[in-house]
């Protein structure tokens, strides 16, 4: 049995990581700082050492000095990512962002012991056991738009060709970027998942790129940027459509040079990286309309895979909520449940705009609330009417903004922030009715000239997070300079 060490300060986090781990057949020992795992190490020998990046005395990143022989998987925040990155080249295997998917690293601890032990090999989760589903890395389905992704996928991982993943929101593309990682010679090396529409325009060079120290004001040190923390391995750029015009020429140049400049540098430097690139938007025609370079188009459009929407997929629909069903019972430390007849009917017949993504949140909700064994309909709140959301929409008016400011509140304890993504309960648009996401379409698109993506989404009440996903829900783009670099 693999002996692993989790250095984690919280012990929330720690338990719920070891409790996962030990379902999953692996021995675990635990410590709260680089000092208490130092002493562990002494004692026992270690197959991986899982550690938080920050904690407190020494950080976490110490650790990979003092225990040459063992991998160490750093678990960092994102508002910590760089900081992992910068340190990846030190010697860490791979990390991991918190809080954390139970697949993602369950697959992470098996890949990293079955590299640094040869004749060990991946230990099968749960979810790749389920039903004996053909499938590929996490992705479940065996519908035929998959079974023809995953042979596509096989084909394309060996090669060093650049590919780009189409699909709609929440249908797990950042899961084929993963798949063809593993799939490729550089599975050893670490692979960079960067969300272009999470990353302030403002940002987005110096963090894609790095910076040299004096180049602009706060510029103290120099920054390791994400394409030089992916050499020899993976960058995944997810969202690429939402690249600034100034940054794709940057961007060009790497591709076609497989070189980069640091920002405030004078000399290039060579890198070797594998890209993958995801959007949901039709690039083609926002080269048509100069909102995407042509030539980046071209050079990243060599190999395209399609992910289908979760309404495309026929039974897969009901395996996948299955499967997600038993993972949240187990997440939230419930008994074995199951999906009622009408719960089933309801999951199979709805048009799932936010895909797998929506579905999850969906079964998640259910199992919080949940009583019994049984999941019903009235617990997966599905509001059907949402299909003909923008049959619904109307011109708005004064009339209508105050008709919703005086609308009565749901008592549903979800219903604080309506444009929170846990807001399963807000009432359905209707004609003499103003939806939530018409008054939301209509506060963007009538501030944005004069506000940020940090201040719009401040003043909406929701994170930069949920307001990138909701742009992508309802079409709405990120204003955009139309001037080329």
């Amino acid at each position: 049995m693999e002996h692993i060490l989790i250095v984690e300060d919280e012990a929330v986090i720690r338990t719920a990581l070891r409790r996962l781990l030990e379902r999953n057949n692996y021995q675990i020992s635990e410590a709260g700082s680089v000092a208490e795992a130092l002493q562990s190490t002494n004692k026992h020998s270690f197959d991986l050492i899982i550690s938080d990046l920050r904690l407190p005395g020494a950080p976490g990143t110490d650790l990979i000095k003092q225990v040459e022989n063992t991998p160490v998987l750093i678990m960092t925040s994102y508002a910590s990512m760089k900081s992992a990155v910068d340190t990846m080249k030190s010697g860490a295997v791979d990390y991991i962002a918190k809080p954390f998917d139970h697949d993602n690293m369950l697959q992470s601890v098996a890949n990293i012991i079955s590299q640094h032990s040869p004749n060990k090999h991946p230990k099968t989760t749960t979810a790749t056991q389920h039903r004996g589903q053909p499938q590929l890395g996490n992705m479940l389905g065996s519908c035929k738009p998959m079974l023809e992704l995953y042979e596509h996928i096989k084909k394309v991982a060996p090669t060093e060709t650049t590919v780009l993943v189409h699909g709609e929101t929440g249908t797990g593309k950042e899961l084929v970027a993963t798949s063809i990682h593993q799939l490729s010679s550089r599975a050893n090396k670490p692979i960079i998942c960067v969300n272009c529409a999470a990353i302030p325009e403002t940002l987005i060079e110096s963090e894609l790129f790095g910076y040299e120290k004096g180049a602009f004001t706060g510029a103290h040190t120099n920054r390791m940027g994400l394409i030089e923390a992916a050499d020899g391995g993976t960058l995944f750029l997810d969202e690429i459509g939402e690249l600034p015009l100034e940054a794709q020429a940057r961007l060009l140049r790497f591709i076609q040079e497989d070189e980069i400049r640091r920002i405030g540098a004078t000399q290039s430097m060579k890198v070797d990286v594998r890209l993958i690139c995801a959007t949901h938007r039709d690039l083609k025609q926002l080269a048509e309309q100069n909102l995407f370079r042509p030539d980046l188009y071209y050079r990243i459009n060599v190999m395209q895979l399609v992910l289908p929407p979760l309404r495309s997929r026929g039974k897969d629909i009901l395996e996948i909520a299955e499967t997600l069903l038993g993972r949240c019972s187990e997440e939230h430390n419930k008994g074995p449940m199951h999906l009622s007849p009408k719960a089933v009917q309801a999951i199979t017949t709805y048009h799932w705009p936010g895909n797998v993504r929506e579905l999850e949140n969906v079964i998640a909700r259910a199992v919080i609330l949940a009583e019994g064994e049984e999941i019903g309909d009235e617990l997966l709140n599905i509001d059907f009417q949402l299909v003909h959301v923008n049959q619904l929409r109307k011109p708005l008016n004064k009339d209508d903004l105050l008709h919703f400011e005086a609308a009565p509140q749901s008592t549903s304890p979800f219903a604080n922030n309506p444009f929170s993504n846990n807001n399963a309960s807000t009432p359905p648009p209707t004609r003499d009715s103003l939806s939530l996401d018409d008054y939301f379409q209509h506060f963007v698109l009538e501030h944005q000239d004069s506000m940020n993506e940090t201040e719009l989404a401040k003043k909406l009440g929701v994170s930069r997070k949920c307001l990138w996903e909701r742009r992508q829900r309802l079409g709405i783009p990120r204003k955009k300079t139309n001037k080329q670099a």
